[in-house]
């Protein structure tokens, strides 16, 4: 009996150590199931999000896209009335020296421009004569003299085929020196990215950063024009021209935006003195390969995507393609 009565005395004491054993267990449960399920509504939160902005990005660049598409075809158009008797006006027909274009979808809209090749710095075509201009390019885009010279002098090495320097310029011996080590090519350059690979060349100086501006809009390796085309050049290459001022370039531009320059006579009184000094480095002869930049604009977020096309009778065919196109666009990259 007093066994019994010990026995039965002690349950209490057992059965309330186990209800707070299960109570914490519960708590536990609870504390877990809850950190569950915030981990499960931040992912989907997250995901949702993704999702969301993945899809405005392909819709803007779908719209720039659309901006693309719709400048080839008005190139096509415009090759097209060349030869017709009658040539619409001039209101109706899209120039190619980077102005703007828009073009309205719903509630959203692209912007394209379309600039001639020969209206760019030809780097693979750069002489003794026409370097200068390409070293007063990145001088007038914040370089210091020095380094230009350098990247100049640097740029004619990479294209030539011997191994001899120019005197601020750079061979193999240079680049195998590297951590990285690589060979000069000693022949054209494929694309203008590859000037990355040449002595003093940065990033900053070619694509520019949210201060100073590059040149990556200004340049080419396609074009198979010496001189520099004046109908189409971008300011900025105009004012690189030798004895051409930003003064100068506004007005050749001013004066183009009417009507094609047909003789580089009617340029003469706008540069005065410093015509002769301009003369041997332009002409007003375009080329079958364009540069077309477009941005699709949705909810005033913008998105850029770039091509270079070559436009023969009623073929076009692409030769250079990014999206999106990592450069700013070359309409807001101002002197």
């Amino acid at each position: 009996m007093l066994v019994n009565a010990g026995f039965r005395a002690s349950m209490p004491k057992i059965m309330a150590s186990d209800r707070g054993i299960a109570l914490l267990m519960v708590l536990w449960i609870v504390i877990i199931l809850t950190v569950i399920a915030l981990s499960f509504s931040f992912m989907t939160r997250t995901d949702t999000h993704a999702t969301l902005f993945f899809k405005e990005g392909m819709e803007k660049q779908f719209l720039a896209e659309a901006g693309m598409e719709r400048a080839i075809m008005e190139m096509l158009y415009r090759d097209h009335i060349k030869n017709l008797p009658t040539a619409p006006m001039e209101s109706e027909v899209v120039r190619v020296d980077g102005r703007e274009y828009t073009g309205q979808l719903g509630a959203d809209y692209y912007v394209y421009g379309i600039l001639d090749e020969s209206g760019k710095i030809n780097i693979n075509l750069l002489t003794d004569n026409s370097d200068i201009i390409l070293g007063n390019l990145l001088v007038n885009r914040g370089v210091p003299k020095e380094l230009a010279d350098t990247i100049v002098d640097s740029v004619r090495d990479w294209t030539d085929s011997d191994d001899t320097h120019r005197l601020n310029g750079a061979e193999s011996d240079y680049y195998m020196s590297l951590p990285v080590p690589y060979a000069a090519r000693n022949g054209k350059f494929e694309a203008v990215e590859e000037l990355l690979l040449v002595k003093g060349m940065t990033p900053e100086i070619l694509y520019g950063n949210a201060k100073t501006p590059g040149i990556f809009n200004f340049v080419t390796v396609y074009s198979t024009a010496g001189k520099i085309n004046i109908n189409t050049a971008p300011k900025e290459v105009l004012a690189a021209l030798p004895g051409m001022t930003p003064e100068m370039a506004d007005q050749v531009v001013g004066m183009r935006s009417l009507v094609d320059i047909t003789d580089l006579e009617q340029v003469n009184q706008v540069m005065g003195d410093a015509f002769t000094t301009i003369l041997p480095y332009v002409g007003y002869t375009g080329s079958s390969l364009y540069t077309i930049e477009s941005t699709g604009y949705k909810k005033g977020q913008g998105l850029t995507v770039k091509g270079i096309v070559d436009i023969q009778g009623d073929r076009c065919r692409y030769i250079y393609y990014k999206a999106p196109a990592g450069t700013k666009p070359w309409r807001e990259q101002k002197l």
